[in-house]
């Protein structure tokens, strides 16, 4: 009898473990800040490693090192490229080129640094994100921003991969 229970607590243990799925969280996080003393607008985000490099690889049907000895320039530049494809801001609702500076790792996680030039005020500003969606649409990013002294904030998804913050 004590057998029996024994199998059949493991069993209802097992079941109810198995129904308790591991889900994994897809964020990015990025930091927009308006210098008004150099007039740019500096950003900086912040995205999973090994996220990006799967994304790269997927969309160019070959493995990514990027962040690693292993890293080509040409890499780096698909990285760029790819970074002007789904990553965008308008200013006062026209679209500003976005200068790629430089990257560095932290732990597991990329942070790529990236500037506008030549803004002397802000009234509003549309930030798109895109990055990863083409590979996880459960992808979110979170978007922080500081104009002066005002700051906002904005959640991005595969629905809503659009914000218009205003100042």
């Amino acid at each position: 009898m004590k057998k029996k229970c024994f199998l059949y607590f493991l069993i209802v243990l097992s079941l109810a473990v198995s129904s308790f799925e591991m889900h994994k969280f897809y964020v990015s996080v990025t930091q927009i800040n308006f210098a008004q003393d150099k007039k740019t607008i500096q950003i900086s985000s912040r995205i999973f490693i090994d996220d990006l490099n799967n994304a790269l690889a997927k969309k160019h049907k070959k493995k990514f090192y990027i962040g690693s000895t292993k890293e080509s320039d040409e890499e780096v530049q698909l990285l760029k490229n790819y970074i002007n494809e789904n990553f965008s801001i308008k200013v006062n609702n026209k679209s500003k080129q976005m200068v790629y500076l430089d990257k560095e790792l932290e732990d597991d996680v990329i942070i790529v640094y990236q500037v506008i030039r030549n803004i002397s005020k802000i009234n509003s500003l549309e930030i798109k994100n895109t990055l990863l969606f083409d590979f996880l649409p459960e992808q979110q990013h979170i978007i922080h921003t500081q104009v002066l002294t005002k700051k906002r904030s904005a959640l991005l998804t595969f629905e809503n991969s659009v914000e218009l913050l205003k100042y």
